[in-house]
């Protein structure tokens, strides 16, 4: 099958196309340069004159599957009144608005220009179930980033001082489960919950494990990913999460990892500090700073959209104390030797001062992280909002008077506490390419997506210029998929499946004995039922890449 798109105004960042007119031509799923082909033979040609021609975007950091997202959307049933799918022919139907089903978020994303999304976080011991609900979504690329950063191997291997010992068990882990990432959450504090309370700062002693601190599980987990020559750095759910004194602690962490490469996730939450009557204030502005001085460190801000969001997190004591101070049912899970969290509904308020603040935070790391491949689009979904609202985000960053406009419905005294106001910039359209596609796809190491050079995946999303760029970015006017058109203005015509993508990293395979034994001691499930055999990760689809 070969496919030409021609004559439309490219950005692709990755190839420094700037809004340059060019031809894209694809061939049996792959871009390849014109000069390769014949193409007086193409089976099909799109006139893209006019329009606006990227990569598929490639989201970085979403909940979209597994054991947590599943148990969200039987958690709150209100959850899918109004936002259902019919099925149609050729379809399947769905429904949810902040956790919809799987087939309901393979539509709405690439209905959204969107072609790769990661999961973000999943245990070990349920990683099978978040396979199984890939397998389910049609449309999306993937990976999942599994969950280490309470884990009490790694923790006790830190505790006797083997770190080779860690790194290969963190080896293991990720062929085992068909893993993408190292997932890091409150690195001991959720461990420590269980018997005392939130681990407070970095140097805090993990209790049960001599020895170990947050700081030692982030410097080991570190190490093991550049000594395995992962694709993507630890994903960092840092300490303090919701808290007053988050952003002291999230300074302190992104510059002792300065230079040794990670990437901080849904930063937002954890860019506050005290104000004036116990009310949030953001410290987003100091975080940025900071940032704009690393080497090695990017970001995802989880932007908060005002409306329903369903929080869900493997961080169990924010979820507790949010269950605590909001009042909404909680739906609490304990996962044996890994990890720990729950689901908890929440609405944020523009008229809400914490709300607003937070808001806020978000809208400053965009404005004031100065290099776009360092900070990237995300509500954090569905913890700030669905990430259907990611077209609502672009316009905020694109146009100051739509900003101001809306900062006008905000809180007055979050609005006090911010400089959310003063900030004048607007992303252009090359840096809105980078923060949705170029700069997640490069983070993620993933060397075959986010840009239209030759050898990148046929994922290509085209749209009509319009001066309301939230309407121009809800609805493409095509998106293809390894080359298959599969959505036309806006609406998905054609149903395909994704592909789940991961790495497996070389390891001293006597780690397995250790393993084995680890497993008669400590947990509840027989070693041999723990890893995903070959044919489930062949049935899962996937494509091995890097490691």
């Amino acid at each position: 099958m070969l496919t030409g798109i021609i004559n439309g105004k490219v950005y692709d960042p990755t190839n420094n196309l700037d809004g340059v007119h060019a031809d894209i031509w694809i061939k049996d799923g792959k871009v390849v340069d014109a000069a390769t082909i014949d193409t007086n033979q193409a089976d099909q040609i799109i006139d893209a004159k006019g329009l606006v021609v990227m990569a598929g975007g490639v989201d970085v950091h979403a909940h979209i599957v597994g054991a947590k997202v599943n148990s969200a959307r039987k958690f709150r049933p209100d959850d899918h009144r109004g936002h259902e799918r019919l099925r149609e022919v050729g379809f399947r139907s769905g429904g949810g608005y902040t956790v919809p089903s799987t087939f309901q978020t393979g539509y709405m994303y690439s209905e959204m220009g969107y072609t790769t999304v990661m999961e973000a976080a999943t245990a070990p011991l349920v990683a099978r179930h978040t396979h199984e609900e890939l397998a389910d979504t049609p449309m999306l690329d993937n990976g999942i980033f599994v969950t280490m950063g309470n884990n009490h191997f790694i923790m006790d291997c830190i505790r006797k001082g083997e770190r080779e010992k860690a790194r290969d068990y963190i080896a293991w882990i990720l062929e085992a489960t068909g893993g993408y990432a190292i997932k890091v959450v409150n690195p001991g504090g959720v461990e420590n919950w269980k018997y005392s309370g939130n681990v407070a700062e970095l140097d805090d002693k993990v209790i049960g494990f001599d020895g170990v601190t947050p700081r030692k599980m982030l410097e080991t987990l570190c190490w093991s990913a550049n000594e395995l020559g992962l694709p993507h750095p630890p994903h960092i759910h840092g300490l303090n999460l919701g808290q007053s004194t988050s952003a002291g602690t999230s300074a302190e962490t992104i510059e002792y990892l300065n230079g040794m490469n990670a990437h901080f996730c849904h930063l937002q939450f954890l860019s506050y500090e005290a104000g004036k009557g116990g009310i949030h204030k953001s410290a987003a502005p100091k975080l940025a700073e900071i940032l704009n001085k690393t080497e090695g460190i990017t970001m995802d801000v989880g932007q908060v959209i005002f409306g329903p969001a369903t929080t869900m997190t493997s961080d169990g004591p924010l979820q507790h104390k949010m269950h605590l101070t909001t009042g909404n049912k909680w739906l609490n899970d304990d996962v044996e030797n890994e990890s720990g969290g729950g689901v908890v509904p929440v609405e944020y308020k523009a008229k809400n001062p914490i709300n607003a603040t937070m808001w806020c935070a978000g809208i400053e790391l965009f404005l004031s992280v100065e290099d776009p491949w360092k900070v990237f689009l995300t509500t954090d979904h569905p913890n700030g909002g669905p990430f259907t609202h990611y077209p609502q985000v672009i316009k905020l960053l694109m146009d100051k008077d739509y900003r101001a406009e809306f900062m006008t419905k905000l809180n007055k005294k979050g609005m006090k506490r911010s400089i959310a106001a003063e900030l004048d910039r607007e992303y252009s359209m090359y840096e809105i390419a980078v923060i949705t596609r170029a700069g997640t796809a490069k983070a993620l190491g993933l060397t075959h997506k986010g840009h239209l050079g030759a050898g990148a995946d046929g994922d290509v999303t085209i749209y009509q210029p319009n001066e309301d760029k939230a309407e121009m970015f809800a609805h493409p006017s095509y998106v293809f998929k390894q080359g298959e058109l599969v959505v036309r203005n806006g609406k998905v015509i054609k149903s395909v499946p994704g592909r789940t993508m991961l790495i497996k990293p070389s390891y001293d395979k006597a780690i397995v004995g250790h393993i084995k034994k680890w497993f008669d001691e400590s947990y509840t499930i027989n070693f041999a039922n723990f890893p995903m055999t070959q044919e489930e990760l062949a049935q899962a689809k996937i494509v091995a890449c890097g490691g």
